[in-house]
């Protein structure tokens, strides 16, 4: 497996020549895995991709790196020490670097001549493929399918120069996955919401939500989805209820910030029974924070939200194929309950690429928008107090019978009530909706080794780094480590939890938070302590070395 970091100011075309190059290893036949840290301006600052790659699947990101593509000196003194035994360096003859594998290419004089300074990146390109014992076919091929026709000559022999001025240094190790998907962690939650039925999506833009906003503004001539970039949260959470209120399967999406602004309509979609899927994109808070980083401190946050009691769940997604499947769930669950579903993920998962099995799509079973009735429209009403404490639902201007809704308490028609029996009978038939939704909840994913004696708990994001730190401490140590891993956080499973954490002499939970938000609901919920905690609360995603890192040295003390 190797691990090539790519740096860079903003502007330097890093992104562009990263979006390039993973197509180009994943045809190539390479599983595929990118992690992005990018500081939060248009011009300068100090950018850099990890892009990881190899013949086997991977689910993280590695600060160990085998070379470093670097397009400017700040980017060597920053990253130089991640370099691996016989790690190279490959740069411009420009930039100063007295590092003994250092790689220089008079790249910023080529792509003068060539016409255009982006070249620069190609350039270089062609050399990483070199240096991995890369043919170029499969650069060509896609080059031709990214770059506009009057650019591609230029690009073309930009490739060419920089391949012609490298050596191989390492064996080409891929496997045939070039029919892999390779994917974000938010497009493929928008993948997820146009296979459920998405037909109206809202968002105000913020990092790291936007990318779901343009995925499904770009396709929406194709998909013919309602795209709207609304003023703010408020109106777009509000346009979104009111959308599913009218029968379109509908979804917004923000960041931790954004989705404070609308709690209030969460309570009322609650309140409403209005199905409704939001994402939550968590960064670091509080207020902007660190609009470009990553951070899992909405947890707590949103379970949480909305006043008062209702029904509502919460979904962590752990990686980019579960994030497909899960959105879909959450508009099936969101129907089917008449609820709010809250997704999490984060900055790290959202911009984060990786090879994905191409979906099975015969595998997904749609909730259908709108309930049978049992009687005749005349007798419809709509918040009708059954066994389940599920509701007939109908579509306004879909039927003859009079459609009500309020955020008010109301009677079974729809109509506002301050009884005090009828508030009874209302929170109550609302109640008995989380009673069946406990059925539908997935336990917790168990990574490692069965005859664990150390157990390490996360949720979302963490599944990555989970899965490669139990890898690591299990080939470190015979005396057995094991992960689990929540996706269903609220309402939180505990069958499996329980039976797990009786076989663990030691529980430690990992978050990227500082305050342990999940060891905190395990106390809540299943009265579970964990001994101790990795915590990270910088804005920086936690990798699996780390983890496995920061187990033993807790273990040695």
């Amino acid at each position: 497996m190797y691990n090539l970091l790519v740096g860079g100011a903003a502007g330097d075309g890093i992104d562009t020549m990263v979006a390039v190059l993973e197509k180009v290893l994943k045809k190539s036949g390479y599983f595929v895995f990118s992690a992005r840290d990018f500081m939060s301006r248009i011009r300068g600052g100090h950018n850099f991709t990890l892009v990881r790659f190899g013949k086997t699947p991977i689910t993280s990101h590695s600060l160990k790196v085998n070379g470093i593509v670097a397009m400017d000196e700040e980017t060597i003194s920053r990253h130089q020490d991640e370099l691996v035994d016989g790690g190279f360096i490959l740069c411009d003859i420009g930039l100063k670097t007295d590092h003994p594998h250092a790689l220089k290419i008079d790249m910023r004089k080529k792509a003068s001549e060539l016409g255009n300074p982006k070249v620069a990146g190609v350039i270089a390109m062609g050399a990483v493929l070199r240096l991995f014992g890369e043919t170029l076919e499969s650069a060509e091929s896609v080059l031709k399918d990214s770059i506009k026709p009057a650019f591609l000559e230029i690009n073309r022999q930009g490739l060419l120069f920089g391949y012609d001025s490298a050596e191989a240094r390492y064996k080409h190790l891929s496997s045939g996955y070039s029919d892999y998907l390779l994917l974000s962690g938010n497009d493929a939650i928008a993948l997820g919401a146009l296979a459920a039925g998405l037909r109206f999506y809202s968002a105000y833009p913020m990092s790291p939500s936007t990318s779901i906003l343009n995925y499904l503004a770009d396709t929406s001539a194709t998909t013919g989805v309602v795209v709207e970039q609304a003023e703010d949260e408020i109106a777009a959470v509000n346009m979104a209820i009111g959308a599913s209120y009218a029968g379109a399967c509908a979804m917004t999406a923000s960041v931790g910030g954004g989705f404070a602004l609308m709690t209030e309509a969460v309570g009322f979609c609650g309140i409403a029974e209005i199905p409704l899927v939001i994402g939550d994109i968590q960064r670091p808070g509080p207020a902007t924070g660190l609009p470009t980083r990553t951070e899992q401190a909405d947890l707590r946050f949103a379970i949480a939200a909305g006043a008062g009691d209702f029904p509502h769940m919460v979904i962590a997604v752990k990686n980019q194929e579960d994030a497909f499947y899960q959105t879909v769930r959450a508009f099936n669950l969101a129907e089917k309950y008449q609820m709010p579903v809250i997704l999490l993920s984060d900055q790290y998962l959202a911009d984060a690429t990786a090879t994905v099995l191409p979906f099975d799509l015969n595998t997904l079973k749609i909730e259908p928008v709108g309930a049978a009735l049992t009687g005749a429209p005349e007798d419809y009403r709509r918040y009708q107090i059954t066994e389940s404490g599920i509701s007939p639902r109908l579509i306004p201007g879909k039927t003859k019978a009079i459609v009500t809704t309020d955020s008010d308490e109301h009677d079974e028609m729809g109509y506002i009530t301050e009884s005090a029996e009828m508030r009874d009978a209302m929170v109550e038939k609302r109640a008995r909706k989380m009673a069946a939704l406990r059925y539908e909840l997935e336990e917790p994913d168990f990574l490692g080794d069965k005859d664990f004696k150390t157990l390490l708990i996360g949720f979302g994001s963490m599944w990555g780094p989970l899965k490669e730190a139990v890898e690591i401490l299990n080939e470190k140590n015979p005396s057995g480590y094991g992960a689990l891993v929540f996706g269903d956080v609220f309402p939180l499973p505990l069958q499996v939890l329980r039976g797990f954490a009786e076989q663990a002499e030691t529980i430690i939970n990992v978050e990227q938070n500082a305050t342990g938000q999940l060891a905190a609901l395990l106390r809540e919920k299943a009265l579970l302590r964990c001994d101790a905690s990795v915590l990270k609360y910088d804005g920086r995603q936690l990798s699996g070395e780390e983890i496995a890192d920061a187990v033993m040295k807790g273990e040695n003390k």
